[in-house]
């Protein structure tokens, strides 16, 4: 009788493996990537008085216009609560207004005033800047490659966000 040899893995198993340990060392490299941009400065403000929390509020006024409290708080899967604060606090620093909603005079949204888009502005020019330090070193393919990647990778995320089914 002959000796039985293992037998290789069949292409698929091969390729589950390689799956596997691809998401492993993704997950790694993922998560120091996002401890340097979430947790480097969460004690400290984003820039002059404001949070990173505000930082990021800017933002998704700048990006998608005026939103109310509630489409806010779902663009930084932040609760309502926590959202109007931030909110509270943007305007209290004069970053951030409240308008009667253009649709539905019960509702308020919220809008950046000059103050703020300034701010904004001179916030996302510095982290530009420093963008451009960081690739710079690499070649166009592989910066618009990896520009691709994150665009991709962020909108499959944010269908499977905090426990949302695709």
């Amino acid at each position: 009788m002959m000796p039985t040899t293992p037998s290789a893995p069949s292409p698929s198993a091969a390729s589950r493996e390689d799956v596997d340990t691809a998401a492993s060392r993704f997950y790694d490299a993922l998560q120091d990537l996002l401890w340097v941009y979430q947790f480097r400065d969460r004690d400290h403000a984003c820039y002059d008085d404001i949070s990173v929390t505000e930082c990021y509020s800017l933002e998704a006024i700048e990006r998608e216009g005026p939103r109310t409290v509630n489409q806010l708080a779902s663009l930084l899967y932040l609760d309502k609560s926590s959202a109007s604060r931030v909110a509270t606090s943007l305007e209290r620093k004069g970053y951030l207004r409240r308008r009667t909603h253009p649709e539905d005079a019960r509702a308020l949204q919220l809008e950046l005033t000059p103050e703020g888009e300034a701010l904004h502005s001179r916030i996302r020019r510095d982290i530009e800047q420093r963008h451009r330090e960081l690739l710079a070193d690499y070649p166009p393919e592989v910066r618009e490659a990896a520009t691709d990647l994150l665009r991709r990778l962020a909108r499959q995320a944010a269908r499977t966000a905090c426990g949302r089914k695709p």
